[in-house]
């Protein structure tokens, strides 16, 4: 009889991380080194089952224009800052440290964030301000 450890099993059922093309992007105080997530289905997965970020890096959310964005945190293990970005690369809105929400969340009860965007950053809780990025901060690379 094959037995699996349950440390396997846990590892076979949680979904691995992306491994997505990165792009670098000049921040006032950094540079950040991101995976870009441009399809629907790269998006949807986002940064889900990711357990730690390091330093300056995080995910491009790409958007086909510029145009209301709405994030939610479902699955998402770590908590985040997400940075709102329009077409001109100027930063529009930050919502700093979203909380992650408990497994057992009912969709409809998970907390969104939304702003108009054509790209969305997402980064390590509080590493926006640690790497200088505000409203109205232009970013160079995207």
């Amino acid at each position: 009889m094959f037995r699996l450890s349950l440390g396997l099993l846990l590892a076979l059922a949680t979904p691995a991380p992306q491994h997505l093309s990165t792009i670098t992007v000049r921040a006032p105080k950094a540079t950040l080194v991101l995976q870009v997530a441009r399809t629907e289905r790269e998006r949807e997965l986002g940064l889900m089952s990711v357990t730690k970020l390091a330093p300056h890096t995080g995910m491009l959310f790409v958007f086909g224009q510029d145009a209301p964005v709405e994030f939610w945190m479902k699955d998402t293990l770590i908590p985040l800052d997400m940075v709102f970005i329009g077409a001109d690369g100027r930063v529009r809105t930050i919502a700093s440290d979203v909380p992650v929400v408990p497994p057992n969340t009912p969709d409809d009860a998970i907390p969104r964030r939304a702003a108009s965007a054509k790209y969305v950053i997402e980064l390590a809780a509080g590493e926006a301000a640690r790497d200088g990025l505000a409203t109205g901060t232009v970013l160079v690379g995207l």
